[in-house]
């Protein structure tokens, strides 16, 4: 058995949707003892989902969730307001990610908990930067998208702009967000002292749009929309080609480096049969193949739709040609090198039985922890009471009746 890398660590989680509970999950698959912090009765908002279920939580809380502990607290109560103050005595961490404004009402800004305890990281997920001009603005994943640059740079190029798929601008700043933590924990192993960290979905987007500044530079123009092309440079053959038997995602997604020269290029010749190209002027450079890429994708779909998309992508990359079958939730889940990896991985829900669902992608040799299934609403009630403040089982049977707990 390994020890887990955050072993030790206790987080105290405030968060809600995405965003943040990408963040504490993240830590909690690290191993950090992630608390969350929720209403009485009701939950984090995001066990309500989409209505997925009546009786069980939704498959969104349940993926975002996993591996953590769950206590149950009226945060607006005195009572209650004391209890989050006696926790952060003992905690590393704080993470909230509410609407501008909402934790400093409460009374739990960095200021107050820094003076109670002055090791603690005080990790902030907004939409905008809490300086700015848009500090008081409400944000979820589309809005960080479009104001981060990333729907200029995503759709068609005679379409509108478009989000991206992934939630890059939700996920992507709770992963920062972790990023962060981890570094400041680190840096306090030499100051002794804590930190406020602050992430926002528009800058998250901007770094993640860092290789479509390229062409800005170069050019003094905006980086425009192109489809399944690439934003940095002009490139073909690029982008999917439609493969057997012709269902919708039935398509591999190829691509050939410009760079060094068209060695990709001549490989993909060679497995699709067609070195009797090699020397027509049309595809000679990777220049004169995007001024003939409509002609390229002609060539290259020809050869594609005799194949299943696993057989292109295996012919192609064995080859050394860079292509990927385009996978759906439901390939990805029922692949045997992923469940075997723990990259796929089946837990059991208390309330909804077995779920094969998404695991961690950090491969770690010297730390382990396995998936949990996502607590129930205040199933750690009292172990955390009772185990870490010391709260006797009649005091938290008093403070259940009272509504605080």
């Amino acid at each position: 058995m390994t020890a887990a890398a955050l072993e030790g660590i206790m987080v105290l989680d405030f968060t809600q949707f995405e965003s943040g509970t990408t963040c504490t999950e993240t830590l909690a698959w690290l191993g950090a003892d992630v608390i969350k912090i929720e209403r009485p009765g009701i939950g984090e908002q995001g066990r309500a989902g989409y209505g997925d279920t009546a009786e069980a939580n939704s498959y969104d809380f349940i993926l975002l969730n996993a591996n953590k502990k769950s206590v149950t607290l009226d945060i607006k109560h005195p009572k209650g307001k004391e209890l989050v103050l006696q926790l952060v005595k003992h905690a590393d961490v704080f993470v909230e990610n509410f609407k501008p404004g909402a934790i400093e009402k409460l009374g739990f800004d960095y200021e107050t908990l820094r003076n109670i305890n002055p090791r603690i990281i005080y990790a902030q997920i907004k939409g905008f930067g809490t300086d700015g001009p848009y500090a008081d603005f409400p944000a979820f994943d589309p809005i960080g998208q479009a104001t981060g640059g990333c729907a200029a740079i995503t759709g068609e190029p005679d379409g509108l702009p478009m989000q991206a798929g992934p939630n890059l601008a939700d996920s992507g700043t709770g992963i920062h967000c972790a990023m962060g933590i981890l570094a400041a924990l680190y840096q306090r192993t030499v100051t002794g002292l804590g930190q406020r960290i602050e992430v926002v979905m528009q800058d998250v987007v901007i770094n993640f749009c860092r290789p479509s500044w390229a062409r800005y530079l170069k050019t003094g123009n905006p980086s425009g929309r192109v489809g399944n092309g690439m934003p940095l440079a002009p490139v073909a053959p690029c982008g999917v080609f439609p493969c057997s038997p012709g269902g919708p995602n039935d398509y591999v997604y190829l691509y050939t480096s410009r760079w060094p020269g068209s060695r990709q290029w001549e490989k993909l010749l060679e497995v699709i049969g067609r070195e009797d190209i090699l020397d027509d002027p049309r595809f000679a450079t990777p220049e004169t193949r995007y001024q003939h890429n409509s002609e390229v994708d002609a060539i290259i779909s020809a050869w594609t739709l005799k194949k299943t998309k696993y057989e292109a992508m295996e012919e192609l990359g064995s080859a050394g040609v860079p292509a990927g079958a385009v996978l759906t939730n439901a390939d990805l889940s029922e692949d045997p090198y992923l469940r075997k990896r723990g990259m796929m991985v089946e837990v059991e829900h208390p309330q909804l039985g077995p779920i094969v669902m998404p695991g961690f992608p950090l491969q770690m040799s010297a730390s382990s922890v396995p998936v949990q299934p996502a607590p129930l609403l205040g199933e750690h009630n009292e172990e955390i009471y009772e185990g870490v403040l010391g709260i006797t089982a009649d005091e938290l049977e008093r403070m259940k009746r009272d509504g605080v707990v």
